[in-house]
């Protein structure tokens, strides 16, 4: 793992925030192009994905400090600033929430912004992912012999770390889980699956459905390839055998496939219109 980059002078380049900045480029820029065959103004992209990457880094930050509250109390300000303990849920849901009242206040139906988005939502997700993989920032999956299994001792979570206390652990001296046993790349096949659900996504685009059909599938999709992970992942086990994330999931789920099937039953639906776009003139000196 190569949490940092390289170093020039006092600044030091992260992987992590590398890759945020790379899906921060490649959302905006699909983004743009979706709005742009859509009529609508381009100049939106920027702000939607500029909004999304802030808020939904302090939502997941938020969200992991208050699943682990223990940890938060012994090094508030360490563990809010650290570049790891991140939780995706956390974070979509503050972003959506603030880019609702973005868009309510440029008089935008919210589901048409949900639908030009899920595409650039997907790829950005599967970009972070990488971030998260060469970080070592604790996402990791649980131990393997596959070839492809993957050592993250130079993680800026040590797996002796993520790994206390689980019932993987006490099958080693003292209980304690050795950094350099290979784990499955958890945060890789994220972003394999989130290439695919962007394939999707990029290639239905295009159906003339009602505002909300499109972000409804991309919600499905997302819970699906979540609650799939899971299964090789650490978190600890809720109710019947399910993490806080698969629970989520389902709820992402149950809400995709309501929408799904509402706008599947919609005979009649008006379709946003945007305005006209206002051409900027250069003043002539």
């Amino acid at each position: 793992m190569i949490p940092r980059l390289f170093q020039i002078g006092p600044f030091t380049v992260y992987s992590y925030g590398l890759m945020l900045g790379i899906a921060f480029i490649v959302a905006s820029f699909i983004l743009t192009k979706e709005l742009e065959r859509r009529k609508m103004d381009p100049d939106i992209a920027t702000g939607v994905t500029l909004y999304a990457i802030i808020f939904g880094l302090l939502g997941s930050k938020i969200f992991y400090l208050l699943e682990n509250r223990d940890i938060f109390v012994r090094n508030p300000f360490g563990e809010f600033f650290s570049p790891g303990g991140l939780t995706f849920y956390g974070g979509f849901l503050l972003a959506a929430l603030v880019i609702f009242i973005m868009m309510k206040r440029k008089h935008i139906p919210f589901l048409v912004i949900a639908d030009a988005t899920s595409p650039s939502l997907a790829i950005a997700y599967g970009i972070g992912r990488i971030g998260c993989h060469l970080a070592g920032d604790g996402d990791y999956g649980i131990p393997t012999n596959l070839p492809w299994g993957t050592n993250y001792e130079n993680g800026t979570v040590p797996p002796s770390f993520a790994f206390k206390d689980s019932e993987f652990a006490k099958h080693f001296p003292n209980g304690i889980f050795p950094d350099n046993t290979p784990l499955h790349p958890a945060p890789v096949y994220e972003f394999l699956i989130a290439l695919i659900i962007f394939g999707i996504l990029w290639k239905i685009r295009k159906n003339i459905w009602p505002d909300g059909k499109l972000f409804s599938v991309y919600l499905i999709l997302m819970g699906i390839e979540r609650s799939l992970i899971e299964t090789i992942r650490l978190n600890p086990r809720i109710i019947l055998g399910l993490s806080e994330a698969q629970l989520i999931a389902i709820v992402l789920i149950s809400a995709g496939t309501a929408g799904l099937y509402y706008f599947s039953q919609k005979k009649e639906y008006n379709k946003y219109i945007p305005p006209p776009l206002k051409i900027k003139v250069r003043a002539e000196k």
